[in-house]
């Protein structure tokens, strides 16, 4: 079993999901993609309806914000509240490090890897997968046609790369966020599973 928190940045129809909750399965640890919603909305008392509704949504600005919505703020003694996304984010921050701090695990998304940089045992990856491949696999999926599936995937892929990068100092997808970037189309689930278990049993 491995000591390690495990976090998993994806494309959209890269499987990115299954391999992580596979990857979880086979170390015997426990897994978190939307189970992390339902942790999150324990631990802060915010609802999980709005917590699903604003997942790796993209933030506006806080003038923006402030200006469009002025009714997400309230005023109190010790001055304006963040807004609701930020809220959001804060306690999924804040939950993730506690489920970090229980033990070894894979979490997907969320800014993850960014909420644990200082864990020493953390594993830093990202899967992803040419686009017609994806296309083909979320078409099949959902039973969409391979137009409707590109343009979910390109709605899909912008609003997590802009949550991303709006709430850490990295960026989505680049080279030197992650300590592994995997093509899934160049092999099967399992065998992307076993790939991943050798490289963090080796890593240093």
């Amino acid at each position: 079993m491995t000591n390690k928190i495990i976090t998993i940045g994806r494309q959209f129809g890269s499987n990115g999901r299954i391999i992580g909750q596979q990857l979880a399965n086979k170390l015997g640890i426990p897994f978190y993609d939307k189970e992390l919603l339902n942790k999150t909305a324990k631990n802060s008392g915010l609802s999980e309806q709005i917590l699903s509704s604003l997942d790796e949504k993209p933030t506006k600005s806080f003038l923006y914000s402030l200006v469009m919505d002025p009714y997400n703020y309230t005023y109190s003694g010790g001055g304006m509240q963040i807004n609701l996304n930020q809220q959001a984010f804060q306690a999924t921050y804040d939950t993730i490090k506690k489920i970090a701090d229980e033990g070894p695990c894979v979490i997907v998304g969320r800014c993850a890897d960014y909420a644990l940089r200082e864990y020493d045992n953390l594993v830093r990856i990202f899967i992803y997968a040419p686009l017609q491949e994806r296309i083909k696999t979320v078409a099949s999926k959902l039973g969409i046609t391979e137009d409707k599936a590109k343009s979910l995937i390109n709605n899909e892929d912008k609003g997590r790369a802009a949550y991303y990068n709006y709430y850490s100092t990295n960026k989505w997808g680049a080279i030197d966020t992650y300590d592994l970037l995997v093509n899934s189309s160049l092999m099967d689930i399992d065998k992307a599973v076993d790939f991943l278990i050798s490289f963090i049993n080796d890593m240093k």
